[in-house]
């Protein structure tokens, strides 16, 4: 009896990886932790078993590493070097919808001075030593060997990207890397920029019986501004808007009195901030939303 023919499969062509996640391997392989973004420069949302921190994982994003679910949550700390998790079917899903390719600097022993503008690269052009130098939309990373905690705004338009924060991947540069320098590091110890005056008193304040403004009750305002920051915080998407809106939501509820001071406004540019929103963000957005109010 003849026996039945054996088919055998013939292997067809790979998948082709997406492009984000090719550059993604490349950089991985050099030892550089990586993570997507999607449009709008931003990570991707976590996923629902990591929504407001609910896996009790890095509630205070203190360490790096992939969290144990399989998706790609905690924004920077996210980030990786391990081919298997980038290459997951979770991570390649991402990788099919992100726009660009991010890396956490400090996991890679580096510090990116990012100059926002021309003229913070004017700046940078005469304080700083050289090193090396990526173009970005506006401006320039300067990359140095070695890491420091993050800062925001340490000038105007230059913001400071190494532990617990993300940088894009924009190619690999010109130049050779040098030692981060003590100029750097004495950007984070300078006065901050500063933030917009205390709103100033358009309409007469709400009075309690005893005829104090209710809101200068210490336990009334501080819970007002703890669950501001917690808001922001908490943001896993839309930042902007987050942040906007709950500028708004503080300023329609504390601003007409004249109880805000400096303290509690730097509180929320502070928190905005640790979300990856700049100095200049953090006043456009309280600007608008005074402006939306009439004040």
């Amino acid at each position: 009896m003849t026996q039945p023919a054996t088919i055998r499969r013939v292997p067809g062509p790979r998948p082709r990886l997406p492009e984000p996640l090719r550059t993604a391997l490349e950089l991985a392989a050099t030892g550089v932790p990586v993570l997507p973004l999607r449009q709008g420069k931003v990570p991707f949302g976590n996923c629902h078993r990591c929504a407001h921190n609910a896996c009790g994982g890095r509630p205070n994003m203190k360490s790096a590493g992939p969290c144990r679910c399989p998706g790609v949550c905690h924004a920077w700390a996210a980030a990786t070097t391990d081919p298997a998790v980038l290459a997951s079917p979770s991570w390649t899903a991402a990788w099919r919808r992100a726009a660009t390719v991010a890396y956490h600097p400090g996991g890679a022993g580096l510090t990116v001075v990012d100059l926002d503008d021309a003229a913070a690269v004017a700046w940078a052009r005469t304080a700083l030593p050289v090193t090396r130098t990526v173009e970005t939309t506006r401006g320039e990373h300067w990359i140095y060997r070695g890491a420091m905690t993050s800062h925001n705004a340490v000038r105007p338009g230059v913001d400071i990207k190494s532990t617990m924060a993300y940088a894009r991947y924009l190619g690999p540069g010109t130049d050779t890397l040098t030692a981060l320098p003590d100029a750097v590091r004495a950007l984070a110890v300078k006065e901050p920029s500063p933030v917009p005056p205390a709103p100033h008193v358009i309409a007469a304040p709400a009075r309690s019986g005893n005829g104090q403004c209710p809101h200068r009750t210490p336990a009334y305002l501080e819970r007002g501004i703890a669950m501001a920051e917690q808001r922001i915080t908490e943001a896993s998407s839309a930042v902007h808007a987050t942040v906007y809106g709950t500028f708004l939501a503080v300023l329609s509820r504390h601003g007409r009195c004249g109880c805000l001071t400096d303290t509690h406004i730097a509180r929320l540019f502070t928190a905005a901030q640790a979300k990856g929103e700049t100095s200049r963000h953090c006043t456009d957005a309280w600007t608008n939303a005074r402006t939306r109010l009439g004040m």
